[in-house]
């Protein structure tokens, strides 16, 4: 019987073929799984930024008639919108319900304690919620409407007050007694401050500080009085929170006043504000008080602030708004934030943020003029006065300092001399303006991987070569390993050797420093050098491919000197102190932790990546095309470079770029090793801060949801666009390489 001799053939073909397509199955399907993957984080990264350029929206919520609607002179609301409150001029505040199922019902009513008729009404800066009465017999009273919050059967319930921050007592603005017309007040700290108009046209400026009586421990107002000189007719007054600046509108000037010292009061500013061909209508102060808002009636608006001058600190236009083509246009500000909102004699709304200058929504929101509106504490609501009745809106406007200029152009900012580029997105202030430019954080992004490609890429890559063509096997399998297992070492254990011991070894001995990077290139070329002239018989002694032994007593000879002179060097050439000559007379800042720490500890995070690949590539090169070269009378070098670089070059910049990729990306490095300061500096001596290190600072800190929150994602957005960019145009130029000496 005979066997059949191609039954073990076809059973071994056939496990062979199922072995070849579940492989290429798995192959296919973890790609696609990779692809997917990414496709998700793009995707998810788009979802969680999103809402940050969402436009603004205005939304009617419900109105009611308010009886005797022209004697409303004061709105406001509760922080959870749910109770509103009209002042009247006579001193009376009305409490309504503005919530769902109840809206419209009055809840109380409450009469201010005024000593006297009230011949004019004033409110203070939004965040403080205070309202003032100026009464006919020269004083002003203070109120605040608040609310007691009890959960009577677990139920959330508001109780409606009205409390006197002074006390009941009215502050006498003018001991001779004239009515006041016109004021606007602050009351800060123990501190409060008057500007008024009096009946018979003074302007007062009146500093009121309470003072406790030793004797019998009651506080007692200690007042100082000053007439301000204003030519013309006073048209508008306004306070700062802080009760440090006051300004008088007289027609179209304004006449600005450091009110910082009651005894010292003093007129620092004359402005001439209104635009060309037209007049001013309004002014407002911006929340935080640094800015000054003037409206005129060709509606346009403009922002003011102090800069810098050759004359000292000066009021000057920085930016200006269209809005509502109206003769009469009044400026309402939020109560942190510096939005603002105008609105018009025709019933139009217009909200608008002034650093991002984006006009954020314009609409019609009544018939007829609004003659008072109020902005919620959250600003996620408004009320408005118009037609006699009370209209409530709804607005949805979560970020509106996010625009893609505010990212990506020079922004000027309050208090800043110039536009910059500016990235500070938190500070301990309630009026402070967060600055979320992208520009510094990626520009450091991009300044760390360039010091750090300089320095890692001539190093890996000539190790690579020198240890895939001219090193012994028996010596390159040490070497090969023992740099690859450089990559396992956690790059936060070299930031903390960065930050604590690398920054302040090169502050030291910066002579140092310097002499390695110059003196160790030279010293391998001397060896180099040297070892050719030396006789046959000795250089002979040495295996071929080991002669790299001989640099390690050059470099340990090299730093030794380097270091024992550095201290020499100091005092002969810099005077005893590098820093000092750096900055007085280079003009060059030196932080500790600087660019020159990060190029060369985030360098040796990235170099055993560049050697692995970079080595392969090299040692993968067919040893027939160095073998032709070489006997076809080429030397070693000629081959080297003609042959096994070019056609190893796809490679070697696949391993480049993977080390650019690497060096974009790293986090732990830049996090502890730059001192993290946002700035725009090519200095060699100055930090930065980078995308992966500002995501890894700030996103435990950020608040879920919030425009801060949202732009930490923008910036993982920016850093995975960097990647892919670089990726592509990575794979790009590889392929083309390839194909170019695919056929050597």
């Amino acid at each position: 019987m005979t066997s059949n001799p191609n039954k073990p053939t076809f059973n071994t073909d056939r496990s062979r073929l199922f072995k070849d397509r579940f492989a290429q199955f798995g192959i296919t399907a973890g790609g696609v799984m990779v692809l997917i993957a990414l496709l998700l984080i793009f995707f998810y990264l788009l979802y969680v930024v999103q809402p940050i350029f969402e436009s603004a929206k205005v939304e009617k919520r419900n109105s009611f008639n308010v009886a005797n609607a022209e004697q409303i002179v004061g709105l406001g609301v509760e922080e959870q919108t749910e109770v509103a409150f009209l002042l009247s001029q006579q001193g009376t505040v009305d409490f309504y319900s503005v919530q769902d199922g109840s809206f419209g019902k009055k809840l109380k009513t409450l009469n201010a304690e005024l000593p006297s008729d009230t011949s004019s009404f004033a409110n203070s800066a939004p965040f403080q919620g205070h309202y003032a009465f100026g009464l006919e017999n020269g004083t002003v009273v203070l109120v605040a409407p608040k609310f007691l919050v009890t959960f009577p059967n677990n139920e959330r319930k508001l109780t409606p007050r009205l409390d006197y921050p002074l006390g009941k007592m009215a502050l006498e603005v003018d001991d001779q007694g004239a009515a006041i017309k016109r004021f606007a007040f602050s009351h800060y700290e123990d501190k409060t401050a008057v500007v008024a108009l009096t009946e018979d046209k003074r302007v007062l400026f009146s500093s009121f500080v309470a003072e406790e009586n030793m004797f019998t421990g009651e506080v007692e107002w200690v007042v100082e009085r000053t007439e301000l000189n204003i030519e013309g007719r006073v048209d508008e007054l306004l306070i700062s929170p802080d009760t440090t600046r006051t300004f008088v509108r007289s027609a179209n000037q304004i006449y600005v006043y450091d009110t910082r010292y009651p005894s010292e009061v003093e007129q620092i500013q004359l402005l001439s504000a209104n635009e060309e061909n037209a007049n001013l209508v309004s002014a407002q102060l911006l929340a935080g008080a640094n800015s000054l808002m003037l409206a005129n009636d060709n509606g346009e608006v403009s922002q003011w602030f102090e800069v810098n001058t050759d004359d000292g600190r000066e009021y000057q236009k920085i930016r200006s708004f269209e809005t509502a083509k109206q003769s009469k246009l009044n400026i309402f500000t939020e109560f942190y934030r510096r939005t603002f909102f105008t609105t018009s004699s025709n019933g139009e709304l217009g909200v608008y943020y002034t650093t991002s200058e984006a006009k954020l929504w314009q609409g019609k929101v009544s018939e007829g003029e609004i003659k008072n509106f109020a902005i919620a504490p959250r600003s996620n609501a408004a009320l408005i006065l118009a037609d006699n009745n009370l209209t409530v809106l709804e607005i949805h406007n979560e970020h509106p300092e996010v625009t893609w200029s505010a990212l990506w152009q020079e922004v000027w900012y309050e208090g800043y001399p110039e536009p910059g580029y500016i990235w500070q997105s938190t500070s301990a202030s309630d009026d402070f303006e967060s600055k979320f430019s992208l520009v510094p954080i990626s520009f450091g992004t991009l300044k760390a991987a360039l010091y750090a490609m300089l320095f890692a890429v001539p190093i890996a890559l000539s190790a690579a070569i020198y240890t895939a063509y001219f090193m012994s096997s028996e010596l390159r399998k040490v070497v090969k390993p023992t740099v690859e297992i450089m990559e396992a070492l956690p790059t936060v254990i070299l930031g903390f050797l960065a930050g604590l011991w690398l920054a302040p070894l090169i502050e030291e001995h910066l002579p140092a420093i310097v002499g390695l990077l110059v003196l160790l290139p030279l010293g391998v070329l001397a060896t180099a050098l040297g070892w050719t002239k030396l006789p046959a018989s000795i250089r002979h002694k040495i295996p071929e491919g080991s002669h790299s032994i001989l640099l390690i007593p050059v470099v340990l000879l090299i730093g030794w000197f380097s270091f024992a002179m550095s201290e020499t060097v100091e005092l002969w050439m810099f005077d005893g102190n590098v820093r000092q000559y750096l900055t007085n007379e280079l003009g060059m800042t030196f932080d500790q932790r600087n660019s020159l720490v990060v190029g060369i500890a985030m360098g040796f995070a990235v170099i055993p990546t560049i050697f692995s690949i970079a080595e392969d590539a090299v040692f993968s090169v067919p040893k027939h095309l160095s073998n032709g070269s070489l006997a076809l009378g080429a030397t070693q070098w000629q081959t080297l470079v003609r042959v096994v670089l070019l056609t190893a070059s796809p490679g070697i910049f696949s391993a480049v770029m993977m080390g650019l990729g690497r060096a974009v990306g790293e986090t732990m490095i830049v996090l502890m090793a730059t001192g993290n300061t946002p700035i725009m500096d090519w200095s060699i001596f100055q930090g930065m801060r980078t995308l992966a290190a500002n995501i890894a600072v700030e996103m435990p800190e950020s608040e879920v949801g919030s425009s801060h929150y949202r732009i930490l994602f923008l910036a993982a957005f920016v850093l995975f666009i960097f990647t892919f960019i670089f990726n592509t145009v990575a794979e790009f130029v590889r392929q083309q390489l390839r194909e170019k000496y695919s056929s050597m």
